[in-house]
């Protein structure tokens, strides 16, 4: 795909990182259980934080917990943890590493009676929403849909789940499209759905 760097959503501009996620994952229709654990992980550790800061340590993430294997981080000791909050490749944050710990746990508890791809493409009835935004400032921090992803979820034992996370996670995973119209990303991900 052509770089269309004028085009492309302001909020990736300037860092190749960031502009490459945005081309290649952001807005994609995602699927796959272990790859939604891993950005759920991903957008929990983000919480305060940049999402550029998680993309430049997603590799050391994947590396620390097993390819976001909820099987072994679910069973993740005191040890563990604390080799965990002593590894500078990840955010080292004690909440954040309990917090992938017990959503591991929870992650296995809904996959034990059924999809978890399932379970979150629920709260938007199994369809990716096209919206056709032309200004990020038109954009949401959190809509009536991650409101309910966040409630049913802590409901269910998650944590670090709040409504703007589930909404970046939403983004993130094609639950909605949030590409700008004027984004080149917009419509091949509209095709996608």
């Amino acid at each position: 795909m052509p770089k269309q760097i004028d085009q492309r959503c302001n909020w990736c501009r300037g860092d190749p990182l960031y502009e490459a996620y945005h081309d290649e994952e952001w807005g994609v229709p995602l699927r796959d259980d272990q790859k939604l654990f891993e950005f759920m992980i991903l957008e929990g550790a983000q919480a305060g934080l940049s999402w550029l800061t998680v993309l430049r340590k997603r590799e050391n993430y994947r590396h620390a917990f097993w390819q976001f294997n909820p099987e072994k981080i679910a069973a993740f000791d005191k040890r563990e943890k604390n080799k965990l909050l002593n590894n500078e490749g990840i955010i080292r944050n004690r909440l954040k590493i309990d917090s992938a710990v017990n959503n591991a746990q929870r992650f296995l508890e809904v996959q034990s009676k059924g999809s978890f791809s399932q379970f979150l493409w629920q709260f938007v009835d199994g369809q990716p929403i096209q919206n056709q935004y032309e200004s990020m400032f038109d954009v949401p921090a959190t809509t009536d849909r991650s409101d309910l992803m966040a409630k049913t979820l802590k409901k269910a034992g998650f944590n670090f789940v709040g409504s703007t996370i589930c909404y970046a996670l939403m983004q993130a995973t094609g639950m909605v499209n949030d590409h700008l119209v004027t984004c080149p990303r917009h419509k091949p991900c509209k095709a996608l759905a």
